[in-house]
């Protein structure tokens, strides 16, 4: 049957009877570093399983092998699943943070692990994206069992699955567990922003080029192949695309133009020596709408067409990552449908349900056909929160708020 305005009323008085547990459980989890790269995360996870453990939780911990680690650019992923019965019957709901963040970098204000409240928001490295919904998702699930021990008729599992890769794409994080049969949820919800569903984003491919050339004295440049003119080529030409790109709009809302930038750039032998090798590192997000692959091959094309004409030069083009983009499925709208509800109850206003210009490892879940939306405790806007930037915070009432309707949504589909 149905959930009734007590039974929720319930869920929120647990919610805010635990609120001062819920910020020190955060607090723990925003203090063990987790930077991707280098993603040595095992530790990270180590706190996490400790915590949910003594909440009473059984963890499973699923580490990814050293040897596809070691190919993928990482050190140590241990992922966690935790799952709860409630009843007989009815549907699994996944709920998915990630625990590695960015490196904290320069400019910080406050101790980027250190958990620093102040003015009713946390500051650390990953507090926003995306630890505080290790902390919401967690604190929902306790709430949910709260009533459940309240005589409230639930039926299905909710897992919490927690995951330590998303900064470098999922692929040892929801990739690894889904592809391994671990789990196969019949819905899922990921991590995201507090006043807003994420129903689709971007996707990404990011390449590397070497640009190889020959070296030579300074003093006799003729002698020689530049790498860094034949590079210069080729910035020149992506920005030209880039520019091209801003005509291409997507229908949906929230997403606008697909883009293209170079994030890196390095190489050269010394200041008196005409380059041998230059590398860059480029970025070219796609919108829902785009075929990932005609994409790809438009990239290798402006590359190679930039260089042509440069005699002596050679370029290797290596794809670095292929993140599709998320697309609704069928039953997203359930998802979308609860979460509104009981957003706009909890938070008093609309909750809008849009696409983002990110990207997220939300996508493979999608990509095996489960319906996913995104929604949590996280930034309201990624400007506002400094997500990835100094002084990264989170508004504690977001949390707990939060929390309530992920709990509210989360009970509403296994009642229903």
């Amino acid at each position: 049957m149905p959930m009734t305005p007590e039974q929720h009323g319930k869920l929120a008085a647990f919610v805010d009877a635990h609120h001062a547990g819920q910020v020190a459980f955060l607090r723990e989890i925003v203090r063990v570093p987790s930077d991707t790269p280098p993603g040595d995360n095992e530790p990270a996870a180590a706190k996490a399983a400790e915590l949910l453990e003594r909440l009473g939780h059984t963890v499973e911990r699923h580490p990814v092998p050293e040897a596809f680690l070691r190919d993928y650019g990482m050190k140590s992923v241990v992922n966690l699943i935790v799952r709860h019965r409630f009843g007989t019957g009815g549907p699994t709901i996944a709920l998915n943070a990630h625990g590695d963040v960015v490196p904290p970098g320069e400019g910080w204000t406050k101790p980027p692990y250190e958990g620093v409240v102040e003015n009713g928001r946390m500051v650390a490295r990953g507090v926003a994206v995306s630890k505080s919904d290790i902390a919401s998702y967690t604190y929902a699930l306790e709430a949910l069992k709260a009533i459940a021990r309240d005589g409230a008729r639930l039926n299905g599992t909710v897992e919490l699955h927690f995951t330590y890769d998303e900064e470098f794409g999922g692929l040892a994080g929801p990739g690894w567990l889904l592809e391994h049969g671990l789990t196969k949820p019949d819905f899922a919800i990921a991590a995201s922003f507090s006043y807003a569903i994420v129903t689709a984003h971007n996707g990404c491919l990011q390449v590397e080029v070497t640009v190889h050339g020959k070296a030579t004295h300074g003093a006799i440049p003729k002698t020689g192949h530049d790498a860094l003119r034949a590079a210069n080529a080729i910035l020149t030409a992506v920005y030209a695309e880039a520019d091209r790109l801003e005509a291409v709009k997507s229908t949906v809302a929230g997403i606008d133009s697909p883009t293209f930038i170079v994030g890196t750039v390095a190489g050269g032998i010394n200041t008196n020596v005409v380059p041998d090798r230059i590398v860059l590192r480029m970025d070219r997000r796609m919108i829902p709408e785009e075929d990932p692959a005609t994409v790809e091959a438009r990239v290798r094309e402006v590359i190679e067409g930039a260089v042509r004409a440069h005699a002596g030069i050679r370029v290797e083009i290596r794809r670095l990552l292929l993140a599709r983009a998320l697309k609704p499925l069928p039953g997203h709208e359930k998802l979308v449908a609860v979460l509104q509800r009981h957003g706009q109850r909890v938070f008093g206003e609309p909750i809008p349900a849009v696409g983002v210009p990110l990207y997220a490892d939300a996508r493979l879940y999608g990509e095996r056909g489960i319906p996913i939306v995104m929604y949590g405790a996280g930034p309201r806007t990624i400007l506002e929160s400094n997500a990835k930037r100094a002084d990264e915070n989170l508004l504690l009432e977001d949390l707990r708020r939060a929390t309530q309707v992920v709990a509210s949504a989360v009970a509403d589909l296994l009642s229903a």
